[in-house]
């Protein structure tokens, strides 16, 4: 099992919005669920993705994708609008869910933790556990005091000194932890 904690600051917690870029940057966290659950011709079922929304009006909500259960999915974008619009709503949708948590919440309940940063250790060399549990900002980032939270219960690591976007470093963490389970 790996979870995916995407920070969103300004994902918005009501389906009022014309877009997922309108709607606080949910684009950004549509990206990220891509990155996170698919592949070629399937589903990673050993993945659940995590979105700590913190927009307008009702923050913070848990946006969670589960790929065990995730069903009726198409990998673009209006698809996933409609999904994020029906569960903000109040509507159900199979493997998708949001409920009311923040992220210092979800997080004293995981074990092996990671946050990733520029300036942490190489996450090639870091020991991930069974169950890793990877901590990303949004394009603007963890705020300070979010992080020093996470990182009572997290290491920082890194995919080297080059900053990624949000959903290519998810993209890079799952090769690399493919790459362990299934070496070439």
């Amino acid at each position: 099992m790996r979870e995916f904690v995407i920070y969103s600051r300004t994902g918005k917690t009501s389906s009022n919005f014309r877009n997922l870029r309108e709607g606080g940057r949910l684009d950004v966290v549509y990206q990220c669920i891509l990155m996170a659950l698919f592949r070629s011709h399937g589903i990673r079922k050993d993945v659940v993705f995590h979105g700590i929304l913190n927009g307008a009006p009702k923050p913070p909500l848990e946006l969670i994708v589960d790929g065990a259960t995730l069903r009726n999915v198409r990998t673009d974008e209006n698809t996933w609008e409609g999904i994020i619009r029906n569960v903000l709503s109040g509507a159900s949708h199979p493997g998708v869910c949001i409920k009311k948590n923040s992220l210092q919440q979800l997080i004293k309940d995981k074990k092996d933790v990671f946050v990733l940063e520029e300036s942490g250790e190489n996450i090639k060399t870091v020991d991930l556990g069974f169950n890793p549990v990877f901590v990303l900002g949004d394009h603007v980032g963890l705020p300070r005091n979010e992080e020093k939270f996470v990182l009572r219960y997290a290491k920082k690591v890194s995919l080297g000194k080059t900053a990624y976007l949000a959903a290519a470093c998810v993209s890079n963490i799952n090769y690399i932890l493919d790459l362990r389970e299934t070496p070439l």
